[in-house]
């Protein structure tokens, strides 16, 4: 069975490395968690308050302002690689055997 030779297609891509958003939000939300706890418990406080009640109000505010801090620098992070992306060419290279039926 002969397959056909065709011409190899040659395309201009630009490469890249851009940061992906998820974890940078995950890491920020993390750290204000952790800043949360040391205003609740390493600092001196109201005794009318108890400390657990305040970790968990603190640890709301401080998680969502840390996961938008995570996104703002991935955004930054994300156009710095713009302005460093390269351009390169590729070419498809066909299979030099033809698919044949799956092995057991």
């Amino acid at each position: 069975m002969a397959f056909e030779e065709h011409p190899a297609e040659r395309r201009e891509v630009s490469v890249r490395r851009a940061p992906k958003y998820v974890p940078f939000m995950v890491l920020g939300g993390l750290a204000g968690v952790g800043a949360a706890a040391v205003v609740a418990y390493a600092l001196p406080g109201d005794a009318s308050f108890d400390p657990g009640a305040v970790f968990g109000f603190f640890m709301v505010m401080f998680a969502a302002v840390g996961a938008i801090l995570g996104a703002v620098l991935a955004l930054v992070l994300d156009r710095r690689s713009v302005k460093r992306q390269q351009r390169a060419v590729v070419e498809a290279v066909p299979d030099s055997e033809p698919d044949s039926d799956p092995q057991p």
